[in-house]
């Protein structure tokens, strides 16, 4: 199968090189020359331009997106359409926002080109592992792009699934980087107490070794927390601040559009806030109204 591809940041540059290792024809643009020439040297065909690539796709052309989710991915779409033609297809395999999946499979619709969103997991270990992939839109369209999924795919029949109509494939990613969120606080919040627990000496490490084998909490998370936790468990150079990607927004969103309570989501993303705080002006406050009702003392600064 011939594939274009636009955005070879590493999954994306990973991606391709999986598809080259299947047997497909892949053509390959970024704005970056250098990753272009990373991934010819993997049997890609480079291009500089979203004009050539479209050029140089057999028709029904596949282009698919691997952009950040927002105006970068929106006007990657503006450029494309107009030099697509009935039949071709635009896959969005980044975090896009399945509504914008929606409005924008809509507009493509009435030009003949077929619109899929694919929500992807898997990160750096995509490349050995093979992607989660989550797909979303018209069963014919999926069904033609069927061989790139099944090689990105863990296995054919692994791994990957036609999820939905257009916007589906985005909207179970988006629940599944939800779940992530409450896991990884979960792990966080188990790890920190064990650190606290200062006269028992726990190894965390060798903890989460042990837990990795035969308990009903390993998971791939969990591989990961030990390989963070190897080397040096104090985790020295990193600090306390996590980012959040979005989607564990939106996702929290939803549980309020659809009064589906999402409390330990809600929490977990909340937390990410905390994090980013060099100084709290709540807890000031808390610590303020304590002192007022109960004399309890306040340390200065």
């Amino acid at each position: 199968m011939q594939i274009g591809m636009i955005g070879l940041g590493k999954m994306g540059a990973n991606m391709v090189k999986r598809w080259r290792r299947g047997g497909h024809e892949v053509v390959a643009c970024d704005r970056n020359a250098d990753a272009v020439k990373g991934v010819v040297a993997e049997g890609a065909i480079g291009t500089s331009s979203p004009a050539e690539l479209v050029g140089k796709l057999k028709t029904p052309r596949a282009v698919w997106l691997m952009l950040p989710a927002g105006a970068i991915t929106e006007d990657m779409i503006g450029t494309l359409t107009p030099l697509l033609a009935k039949g071709d297809c635009i896959v969005d395999g980044g975090n896009t926002n399945y509504k914008d999946d929606i409005r924008r499979a809509a507009a493509l619709k009435s030009k003949g080109i077929d619109y899929v969103d694919q929500g992807t997991s898997g990160g750096i270990w995509g490349l050995t592992e093979g992607y989660s992939l989550m797909v979303g839109g018209d069963k014919a369209a999926v069904d033609r792009l069927r061989p790139a999924f099944e090689t990105l795919a863990p296995a054919k029949d692994k791994g990957w699934g036609h999820v939905g109509p257009v916007g589906s494939g985005h909207y179970v990613k988006m629940v599944h980087n939800g779940i992530e969120y409450g896991m990884m606080q979960a792990y966080a919040e188990g790890f920190e107490l064990m650190k606290a627990k200062k006269e028992f000496g726990l190894d965390l490490y060798k903890i989460a070794e042990m837990w990795r084998h035969g308990s009903v909490v390993r998971s791939w998370l969990l591989d990961l927390t030990a390989n963070a936790l190897k080397d040096d468990q104090e985790l020295p150079g990193i600090k306390d601040w996590v980012a959040d990607s979005g989607e564990g927004r939106w996702t929290v969103f939803e549980s309020i559009d659809l009064d589906v309570p999402a409390p330990v989501i809600t929490l977990s993303l909340l937390t990410r806030f905390v994090s980013r705080q060099d100084e709290s002006y709540a807890c000031k406050l808390l610590a303020a109204m304590r002192n007022q009702f109960g004399g309890h003392a306040i340390k200065k600064d």
